[in-house]
């Protein structure tokens, strides 16, 4: 493989892994798939739970959709969602809490991307 091959190879895997983690960059999404790990719910379910609006939760369950990270059957007139790779899905979670907790504050702190920086 030519250099420039595995360059290019390299620039679409890296732009692909950036967008699997902006399908986990919203705060929302997170506690979405939090909720999903334990199992099939409905938007009603998710909203009740989490405490956001209808229409925010299904938004939310598209992007993931969309990223390919959860999925849909239909139950009656609703439709139930789940994670389409659960395991794999928490063990990337778990993997971040585990950064999170090696770089303590730092994150958090970040000027670009911390916690002020999203206000």
């Amino acid at each position: 493989m030519a250099m420039t091959e595995l360059k290019v190879d390299e620039t679409i895997g890296l732009a692909a892994a950036a967008c699997l983690f902006n399908g986990f960059s919203d705060g929302s999404r997170l506690a979405i798939v939090r909720h999903l790990a334990a199992g099939e719910q409905r938007v009603v379910d998710l909203t009740e739970q989490l405490g956001l609006a209808q229409s925010t939760v299904s938004k939310h369950l598209a992007c993931l959709r969309d990223c390919g990270l959860v999925e849909s059957r239909p139950q009656g007139r609703a439709s139930l969602f789940s994670l389409t790779h659960p395991e794999a899905t928490m063990e990337l979670l778990a993997a971040a809490e585990t950064l999170l907790a090696l770089t303590g504050d730092a994150v958090a702190l970040c000027p670009v991307y911390g916690i002020e920086a999203q206000k």
